[in-house]
């Protein structure tokens, strides 16, 4: 049966370690996997702009051996003059794997119901799950090592706007890890009540936990890693402003960061805007670890395409 990758628990906590391992092991030996040598294709779509997405996959695509091709939706007839069951369909004749950045998680739900090779959630208004990946490949590599090389029992914090596809990836991803995630945001931003209980559900099974909180203080202290998103995401530019009252209280500071961990990190899966949700001393001081963050898209999901293929 074909696997897909659509949110964060498609991954046992087992496979979860498997990609996690592969990760590492990529990033140390960039071509030791070549599932794609031939050259096969990967199908790399985006409904949304993107930086960090487009380049690691495009990347991570070659190192495999394979050629991406980049699509643009809107000049394809996808979504409009053909849905996206009959291009899964047409695609899966011609790809190896179909990436898709896009907004309605519905549809990536549709495309991997009718298509015979993995899908890949590269974003959704709902879960961003290659970025969580990432992360814990980046936790793992900065503070797993004082814990006996394991995430679990680790402690990580997001504060902001926990109702948004980060506050709902690092529920699920962190508690499948087996960590111990708090998400701290104001009162009417918190995430969904049923991707809570699917966390919670996890991390009864992994030795995890899961907190919601309105205070960002008592949400950091004595965490191992802090981290927080932009505020404004794509298609909110017209809520700036309220955003920006509203989340104040949850800048990242270096007086938050003091509440955490002596040697607590900070993650930002960017892009990132110093003086509105974190300040510049934090994502340019020396606990910032953004930029292996970032650099981990590509082991990451390299691990995570060369799992999926093998599991055909």
């Amino acid at each position: 049966m074909t696997r897909h990758f659509l949110r964060d628990d498609d991954l046992s906590p087992a496979e979860q370690r498997e990609v996690l391992d592969l990760a590492a092991a990529l990033k140390k030996d960039r071509f030791a996997r070549r599932p794609l040598d031939g050259q096969k294709t990967a199908a790399v779509i985006f409904d949304k702009t993107s930086t960090r997405t487009q380049v690691s996959f495009s990347v991570g695509v070659a190192d495999l051996g394979g050629n991406p091709l980049i699509m643009d939706s809107k000049n394809s007839q996808m979504g409009g003059k053909e849905s996206i069951s009959d291009t899964a369909k047409v695609l899966s004749r011609m790809v190896e794997l179909i990436v898709w950045r896009t907004y309605a998680h519905s549809g990536l739900e549709e495309m991997a119901a009718h298509a015979t090779v993995p899908v890949i959630n590269s974003l959704s208004d709902d879960f961003h799950p290659c970025q969580i990946l990432a992360d814990l490949q980046t936790i793992r590599e900065h503070r797993a090592a004082r814990n006996g090389g394991e995430l679990a029992g680790l402690t990580a914090t997001y504060v902001g706007d926990a109702a948004n596809n980060m506050g709902h990836s690092y529920l699920l991803g962190f508690a499948t890890a087996g960590m111990h995630i708090r998400v701290a945001g104001p009162a009417g931003y918190h995430p969904r009540e049923d991707i809570v209980a699917d966390a919670k559900r996890i991390a009864a099974e992994t030795g995890g936990s899961v907190t919601i909180l309105t205070d960002p203080i008592e949400a950091v202290r004595g965490a191992d890693a802090v981290i927080t998103d932009t505020w404004v995401s794509m298609g909110q530019e017209e809520e700036k402003a309220e955003r920006i009252a509203t989340f104040g209280a949850y800048r990242v500071t270096p007086e938050l960061m003091e509440h955490a961990a002596d040697d607590a990190i900070f993650l930002h899966c960017l892009p990132a805007y110093r003086e509105y949700e974190v300040a510049p001393e934090v994502i340019d001081g020396p606990r910032s670890v953004v930029w292996d963050e970032a650099e981990n898209r590509v082991h990451a999901q390299k691990a995570l395409m060369a799992w999926l293929l093998e599991q055909a």
